[in-house]
């Protein structure tokens, strides 16, 4: 009787610390998926999930259909979808196959000559024959008659019988395999890559187009060679709109149980500047900063002037004298943790909105890129911040000689 009870409790011990390690790990996936950035928890899978560009996507997607897809140079800001347009186009030609049958390189670190002549050429002088559920790996250079030879041993080592069902079988996956088994080489930011890796790899393109196929991914696709340029299909993809940012913010609050104002949304949009990338970030780390996401919430998450801040700042530019709009200024910047060059690009865009002569915004505008640029450069911000105040009394001068 004692020893059945004990078994008894024994199980019930085992019970207990498999629902005990269950908990663990159902926490550590949690934590784990809690962990993973949001820009690639909710980055796209299938071309279906592209927010934004559907005539871009849907000619990319008609040309991998029709298996006539080209070498393609996609170019453009930042978070507008090149890298996930052209993973989703990988993931519908190869499938299951897709890790074996791409190359992905980040050019900015990867920006040599050698990477060329060594990983890219390596990778485009293979030739790939997928048998049912593997593949294997040929180098296009191997003598005929040993893969001939290999074929012949691995015949030898089944009965005559299922050889002869199973050999029409292989030909045939075969054929279907090369069909397309076209490989894919994928280039982030090859506006990186030096002039001379550039030339290295229009030759490398020259030579595997029939086995390989090159997708560049770029910023600014004036840094890109025409040589490059003339042997891809070009898609330009423009900034966002904030129809489908917005589209895009409200799927990921909905499913992450956010709770985001209308006005916080309003702000997401706005700093995000067409750029999904940018705004889903701003989103996560807001999110971690407080629960209830409002505009005045993601200005200070983000170190952002808030709007009513920068229509004070244009109050003082516009009305103060010299000296008092640059106490203010001055203070206001140093008490809310400001940079000069965000508060010059907003005060830019609320320039916009007062009115007054053409000739008077040019040059305001003008002395104002001035400043930003000198800025970049590590200029002194107060040195700065007193052009800016100098630059709007002259427009205000300007104003007032134009009214009399």
């Amino acid at each position: 009787m004692t020893t059945h009870l004990m078994e008894i409790d024994s199980d019930s011990d085992d019970q207990t610390n498999s629902a005990g390690e269950n908990d663990i790990l159902a926490a550590d996936l949690t934590a784990l998926g809690k962990a993973i950035p949001w820009v690639e928890k909710y980055r796209p899978q299938s071309l279906d999930d592209v927010a934004a560009h559907r005539d871009i996507v849907d000619t990319i997607d008609r040309l991998t259909t029709e298996n006539r897809l080209p070498h393609l140079l996609l170019y453009g800001p930042p978070g507008t979808g090149k890298t996930s347009t052209i993973l989703a186009v990988a993931r519908k030609l190869y499938g299951p196959r897709f890790q074996n049958m791409i190359l992905e390189l980040n050019a900015s670190d990867d920006r040599g000559i050698e990477v060329v002549r060594q990983q890219i050429q390596d990778f485009a002088s293979t030739q790939s024959l997928s048998f049912g559920l593997s593949s294997l790996s040929f180098i296009s250079r191997i003598d005929i008659l040993l893969l001939f030879e290999l074929i012949f041993f691995l015949i030898l080592q089944l009965y005559v019988l299922h050889c002869v069902l199973l050999l029409p079988i292989l030909v045939y996956w075969s054929i279907q395999s090369v069909k397309s088994s076209v490989k894919l080489v994928l280039l982030d930011e090859a506006d990186a890559m030096t002039k001379d890796a550039q030339f290295a790899l229009r030759r490398v393109i020259e030579k595997y187009t029939k086995s390989t196929r090159f997708a560049l991914i770029c910023n600014h696709v004036n840094k890109i060679i025409p040589a490059l340029q003339s042997r891809c299909t070009r898609f330009r993809f423009a900034p966002l709109d904030a129809v489908h940012v917005t589209e895009r913010l409200k799927h990921v609050i909905k499913a992450e149980g956010l709770d985001v104002e209308d006005d916080g949304l309003a702000a997401l949009v706005r700093l995000s500047n067409g750029d999904m990338r940018k705004a889903l970030n701003i989103l996560q780390s807001t999110h971690m900063a407080t629960h209830q996401i409002t505009e005045e919430v993601v200005y200070l998450c983000t170190g952002n002037p808030l709007p009513k801040d920068i229509e004070q700042i244009s109050y003082w530019l516009l009305n103060e004298q010299f000296a008092d709009s640059f106490k203010r200024i001055d203070e206001m910047k140093t008490r809310k943790g400001l940079a000069l060059v965000d508060i010059i690009r907003e005060v830019i865009m609320f320039v916009f909105k007062i009115k007054m002569p053409s000739a008077v915004r040019v040059q305001l505008m003008n002395d104002l890129a001035d400043i930003e640029y000198r800025l970049s450069f590590g200029c002194n911000d107060k040195l700065q911040l007193g052009s800016v105040i100098a630059s709007f009394t002259r427009a205000r001068s300007a104003l007032v000689a134009a009214a009399t």
